[in-house]
């Protein structure tokens, strides 16, 4: 019979159960304590090794189902033990049996005999260095069994026995003395091993400063600040009901609340003021419950504010359904309220006067930071405290491959790819994008960057633009992955207007773009832009660049300024493009030819929908081609659904074409077109 209220414990990252491994000597007790705790009774006969004992939900307080796991005496290490085996019961196969349950357990019951001193001394003789060897990091209860058959005229206590072994040992939470057969603090030697899983000292605190963790007071800081609703730097008597009964479920009464505050002030006069309860005594508060043996108190208000056994948010509160995502989606934040200070958030928004952020920069770092790693993003939305579903606050875009099919696009952030050779002024435009003056810029990187802003259009919503710069040396490492373009809005190409060979540069990266994008689908508006107008042009410039943009079906290059500060409303240019994401795609030589040859096929299988003869009499099964060459289709194998549909699923044939300059005169091949 349970001696404890039954309880739950509900909270995202509080365990859900227990697995408690005992071990010890031979003959120490472990099994007789094992059902002298299930089953309130002390069990005449025991089996050697019991098999797993299930506590009930309602057996501890907690709630939290409990498993116990009874092991063999024969954990030791055979090769470096000194005393004999054989004498103590050790049998070597039971060995890594044992060794996995401990790796496995969440907390470890570790016994002696209290009538038997040498099971003692082998405590820290071979158990806990044992346990060292094997990693077991988890908490140890240390149960003195046999209570009921010690020397009576002992006159030494616990504490004297053990303070030594816990100062050695820092791993063992606490020490219980216990007797099956008297049924004196059996339950309680396992409602102490869960206690120590559930509500775990040292994340909490440190024990030789006698402090909080600086995780922990971060942690505490953070929940109080969320529950000071008036920001006003104190929890007033409303606001610390609010807290009681979000944490508790109860509320204080008013004479509580003035014992509290008298605690506080008698011990730290700065934990109180008029206004009601500081971040310092709300700190003191919960090192006092520490200290008092009272750890469940601060990790229940920890567990309701989304922490697990780490201090760190839970897993459970980040959705992973909500981070399932094509690599050509986006995930925008809907309601967009940390500073960063790493890469690549440090320097990629624009910064105020004094060195801090606007409203729009503070938006665009969270446009950013849900478009690069939208779990870290969400993490920080419940840090903050959102109050909602953290799925409302993320919403997934459509694909771009759907966005091209439809010539639409329903996105308000885009993301640009920044191409170019070195020195071509790329650097230059990220740095004037975030509001920079060109004096101030700090020069050209080698490092891939961000920089994000908001861009006005007129007449619509502002939008969101990403540009990632990417330096020349990185492209070859971005073209090698098939989905590297799947994030891409719109590509863009820099050059220095004043130099032929960077020029060149630039129009072999928009080729290996357009070349990477048909190859694998993922093809993107592209841009030119020729950089550093000030400067002379070098000759034919103009002619060399309509021409080569003519011939892949884009946008003649727009020239800018960075020094002098004219861009040609280049980010207009560049998000306008990028919400067509149907037009301003590069075409090359290759592609061409490909776009050609598939548009034959169509127009052919349209004459194999319409009418089935032969009639050219070249070959049997041969169809003319709709065209005025005089190809001929030679027809050996057709499978198709729905003959006369426009969309044809699967077709296989051999073809023969005669088609001077595409292929050699009666060329046989077999393709296979799928989705025309």
């Amino acid at each position: 019979m349970a001696r404890y209220a039954a309880g739950t414990v509900d909270c995202p990252g509080s365990p859900k159960s227990v697995r408690i491994v005992v071990v010890g000597d031979k003959g120490t007790g472990k099994s007789s304590l094992i059902v002298a705790a299930a089953s309130d009774s002390f069990p005449p006969n025991v089996p050697p090794v019991l098999p797993d004992t299930n506590l009930p939900l309602e057996f501890f307080p907690d709630g939290v189902p409990v498993t116990i796991v009874d092991t063999s005496s024969s954990f030791v290490d055979l090769l470096n033990v000194s005393f004999d085996i054989s004498a103590r019961g050790f049998r070597p196969e039971d060995r890594e049996m044992v060794a996995e349950e401990l790796r496995n357990a969440d907390a470890v019951v570790l016994t002696y005999d209290c009538g038997r001193p040498e099971t003692l001394e082998d405590l820290s003789t071979y158990w806990l260095p044992e346990l060292r060897r094997l990693e077991v990091k988890v908490p140890i209860i240390v149960a003195g069994c046999k209570l009921d058959l010690r020397d009576d005229n002992s006159q030494v206590s616990l504490e004297q026995v053990m303070s030594p072994i816990m100062h050695q040992f820092r791993e063992i939470e606490t020490c219980i003395e216990c007797s099956a057969l008297k049924q004196l603090q059996a339950q309680e030697v396992f409602y102490y091993a869960q206690k120590t899983v559930l509500h775990p000292t040292g994340p909490l605190f440190d024990q030789e400063s006698q402090s909080l963790k600086p995780r922990c007071v971060r942690a505490l800081k953070r929940i109080f600040i969320l529950c000071d609703h008036d920001r006003d730097g104190a929890l007033s008597e409303a606001e610390l009901n609010d807290f009681q009964v979000k944490c508790f479920h109860a509320p204080l009464q008013p004479s509580e609340i003035e014992g509290v505050k008298r605690v506080v002030q008698e011990k730290l006069p700065e934990g109180v003021n008029e206004r009601g309860l500081t971040v310092t005594g709300f700190l003191f508060l919960h090192a006092l419950f520490i200290e008092k043996g009272r750890l469940e108190t601060t990790w229940t208000v920890l567990r309701k504010f989304g922490y697990n056994n780490d201090i760190r948010l839970a897993d459970e509160l980040l959705p992973p359904s909500l981070f399932k995502r094509a690599p050509d989606q986006v995930k925008m934040h809907k309601r967009n309220p940390f500073p960063w200070t790493e890469a690549p958030y440090v320097d990629a928004a624009e910064k105020t006067a004094l060195g801090g952020l606007s409203f729009d920069a503070f938006l665009s770092l969270w446009s950013l930071m849900t478009l690069l790693e939208p779990a870290r993003s969400v993490e920080h939305l419940i840090y903050i405290g959102f109050p909602g579903d953290p799925s409302s606050a993320i919403r997934l875009t459509r694909r771009r491959r759907l966005d091209r099919k439809k010539q639409q696009c329903e996105r308000k952030v885009f993301q640009c790819f920044v191409f170019g050779p070195n020195n071509a002024g790329k650097s230059a435009l990220l740095n004037c994008f975030l509001g920079r003056s060109y004096a101030d810029n700090p020069g050209s990187t080698a490092d891939e960057r961000y920089a994000v802003n908001v861009v006005d259009e007129s007449g619509s919503a502002k939008k969101t633009l990403v540009m990632r710069e990417i330096p020349e040396g990185g492209a070859p490492g971005l073209f090698s992955s098939k989905e590297s373009l799947a994030a891409c809005d719109i590509a863009v190409f820099v050059y220095d207007s004043s130099d032929e060979s960077s020029w060149k540069r630039a129009t072999e990266l928009l080729v290996e773009v357009a070349t990477h994008g048909e190859a694998t689908g993922y093809e993107v508006p592209c841009l030119m832009v020729s950089a550093k107008d000030d400067l002379d042009s070098f000759p034919i410039s103009i002619q060399e660049s309509t021409r080569v943009t003519q011939d892949m079906g884009i946008e003649p290059p727009v020239s800018i300024s960075s020094k002098l500060g004219d861009f040609n409303n280049l980010f207009r240019k560049i998000l306008t493009a990028a919400q067509h994401p149907h037009l301003s795609i590069p075409e090359t030589e290759a592609g061409k030819s490909r776009k050609h040859y598939n548009m034959l096929i169509n127009r052919s299988l349209m004459a194999v929908s319409s009418t089935w003869s032969c009639c050219c009499g070249r070959r049997a099964g041969c169809i003319p081609c709709v065209c005025s060459k005089k190809e001929h289709f030679c027809l050996r194998r057709l499978r198709m659904k729905n003959l006369n549909g426009l969309k044809v699923r699967t077709l296989l044939f051999r073809v023969c074409l005669s088609f001077p300059g595409f292929l050699p005169e009666y060329c046989c091949f077999e393709v296979m077109v799928e989705d025309l």
